[in-house]
């Protein structure tokens, strides 16, 4: 599966207007616009109305096919900033097979002087765009942007959301077919809310009856400029038989929504925590973060460099997509750290040192854009990185090293997160409604809902202690940066890792021990990373000096925690013992899919097992976890969510009869 993303080829007329080379169609009307897009999208969708009506904490969910110039989309949020109340919330679903490149996209928004107050806060967020779903939060947090960036039937086919409104603004049908079809509008009505509405610029006859098809109710109404007539509609329903192939099995299902207070717990101050509170937090939820040390990002989230690296396949895996979406929305989300103290984005070299890598790496730059992974020859690899290397590589020009408790004491200062450190959970009890941490004697704290992040520590509580998770010990070496060693540019990565110097020290590493359950720093330790550090370059020994010493040196180690198929585990928790009973018939028969829904711990969830990708996809899979609480379009696919569930290991067990 070839996943690369091109990007949209355009051409640009005397008044600096964009024209699609691919499509031979405009963007938007050569004299109005602006007029076009708020008469048949805002307009006629009603959403000053529904904006004005939205109640606290409300949401408006709006989908789009075809981004283009994010016209739509900058109309849509501007008019919802001056309308709608201060909590209530806009999240915007779009679908691009062709995004336009930054650059390109800032010239066709300069058009639009009276749209700079949305669209520059777009363009300060619009990089690291690569296939598949990419979220972008914008407008403090009240605004998300979901791109869905690929070919439209296969992207909505894998979204799991009710849309509001939707806006068909594909190119043209004659332009552009593949926007236009039966089974595209079969999607439309799969995800469209109760009582959705639709608008679209053309009023082609088929297109309006196989609208109606679909169980929308079309109608022509009067066009704007030269547009005679357009076509807006309301969702009717979906037929019965569209109905039972789209069913979600039950314990895949979202449980019931949280009735009462907005309250919420998280268990564990490391990334996968704070993560999970601040995407809580951003939604108006009162959060308290509950941490047994004596500050946040104390054990495997306290690594001084962390690699914002991605391990990919060119089979676009699960595993794959997810690291692509989580990769981009962490990217995105260090903007807001002090770059060379929090992070840097020098880019990750991963060499490659042997002919199964090297072919390895041949297979990821064909199935990739260069903008994310690209080939380097041993001399272009030698003079970017800066150093001696007997080889070339893969380069990820948007990587580079994050000093994760930087972005943990960043996500946790919402102010919406009450941080409690030296507060250890070791029980937690369900009292009318409310879950109530303990630490054996005293309750620490209680809500509606309790997000377990504490790695495998979750394991602790009866309700997560069946969940397969492992702890790796991995400890990372540090070395003073000296005058020689100031010359590496950019981390590379071979079995280990070096980063460039961050205040004066380099980090190296890292060792993967599973059979050692001391966390102390060991000569043998730093050894095995020096080892590793001589396999990436000879020349990197002589550039520290002598300080090489393993008795001397110091570092940090810290478990790792991750599931037996390398996926984290987020999403709602079910009881063990309930879930058995209930699906029992599945260890007769796999294929069962009894109508009976899951035996949920209703307002307990899990965001654990990241192993060595926690930069990538705790964050990301906090806003999951935020969308499964709030009953939000979810971030990724639905493949992934599932892939991702807790429940999946219990549904493996029945099924292999055990």
């Amino acid at each position: 599966m070839t996943i690369e993303m091109p990007n949209a080829q355009l051409d640009w007329d005397d008044q600096g207007r964009p024209h699609s080379r691919v499509f031979d169609d405009v963007y938007f009307s050569d004299t109005a616009g602006l007029e076009e897009t708020r008469y048949v999208f805002i307009e006629q969708n009603a959403l000053k109305e529904r904006f004005a009506a939205l109640r606290a904490n409300g949401q408006m969910v709006i989908g789009e096919t075809g981004f283009g110039t994010g016209l739509n989309f900058l109309c849509a949020w501007q008019l919802f900033e001056q309308t709608a109340q201060p909590d209530a919330r806009l999240h915007f679903i779009s679908v691009e097979k062709y995004p336009l490149t930054r650059g390109d996209l800032h010239r066709a928004l300069a058009l639009w002087p009276q749209l700079s107050d949305v669209s520059e806060q777009l363009l300060a967020a619009y990089f690291a765009i690569h296939p598949g779903f990419q979220t972008l939060t914008l407008g403090n947090g009240r605004v998300t942007l979901t791109l869905l960036i690929g070919d439209v039937l296969e992207q909505l086919s894998q979204l799991d959301a009710q849309v509001d409104a939707w806006f068909l603004d594909g190119f043209a049908p004659a332009k552009n077919p593949d926007m236009w079809t039966p089974e595209l509008f079969a999607q439309l009505a799969r995800l469209a809310a109760p009582d959705a509405t639709i608008s679209t610029f053309t009023s082609t006859g088929w297109v309006r009856r196989a609208l109606n098809e679909a169980g929308f109710k079309m109608r022509r109404t009067p066009g704007i400029g030269h547009k005679w007539e357009i076509l807006r509609g309301t969702f009717l329903g979906v037929p019965e038989q569209a109905l039972a192939t789209s069913a979600v099995k039950p314990w895949y299902a979202r449980p019931p929504q949280p009735t009462t207070e907005r309250k919420a717990l998280v268990i564990g101050g490391g990334l996968s925590g704070c993560a999970s509170a601040n995407s809580l937090a951003r939604r108006g939820w009162q959060v308290v973060l509950l941490e047994r040390h004596e500050r946040l990002a104390k054990e495997a989230s306290g690594n001084p460099q962390g690699v914002l690296y991605l391990k990919l396949s060119a089979h676009g895996t699960t595993l794959s997509q997810m690291i692509v979406s989580g990769f981009g929305y962490t990217r995105r989300l260090l903007e807001h750290l002090q770059r060379g103290r929090d992070w840097d984005d020098c880019g990750v070299l991963q060499l490659g040192f042997n002919a199964k890598e090297a072919q390895r790496h041949a297979q990821l730059a064909g199935a990739f854009a260069p903008a994310l992974v690209h080939m380097l020859d041993q001399p272009q690899a030698q003079a970017l990185a800066g150093i001696e290397l007997a080889q070339g590589g893969l380069f990820y020009p948007e990587g580079g090293w994050v000093h994760p408790p930087a972005l943990c004491q960043y996500q946790a200062m919402h102010p919406n997160v009450q941080v409690l450190t030296h507060h250890d959970v070791v029980q937690l009890n369900n009292v009318d409604n409310q879950w109530q941490a303990c630490d054996g004697e005293r309750v620490l704290a209680s809500a509606p809902v309790v997000i377990l992040a504490g790695a495998a520590e979750v394991k602790r509580f009866p309700a997560s202690s069946g969940l397969p998770l492992k702890r790796i010990r991995g400890q990372i070496t540090q070395l003073v940066q000296t005058e020689h060693s100031a010359a590496l540019n950019t981390v590379v990565c071979a079995e280990g890792y070096v980063a460039p110097g961050r205040m004066g020290e380099h980090t190296l590493g890292a060792s993967f021990d599973f059979d050692n359950d001391d966390l102390t720093t060991t000569p043998a330790g730093h050894q095995g990373n020096l080892d590793l550090m001589d396999e990436i370059s000879p020349q990197l020994s002589s550039l520290f000096g002598e300080q090489l010493d393993p008795a001397q040196l110091q570092g940090w180690a810290a478990f790792r925690c991750t599931s037996p198929d390398y996926l984290p585990i987020v999403g709602p928790l079910s009881d063990p013992e309930a879930f058995a009973s209930t699906y029992a018939v599945l260890r007769k028969d796999a294929r069962q899919v009894p109508d009976t829904p899951c035996p949920w711990l209703h307002g307990l969830y899990v965001n654990s097992g990241h192993g060595s990708r926690g930069l990538i996809t705790a964050p990301l899979s906090g806003e999951m976890l935020a969308a499964w609480i709030n009953n939000e379009p979810l971030p990724v696919p639905r493949t992934i969510a599932e892939a991702c569930h807790p429940n999946r290991f219990a549904l493996r067990a029945l099924i292999k009869g055990l």
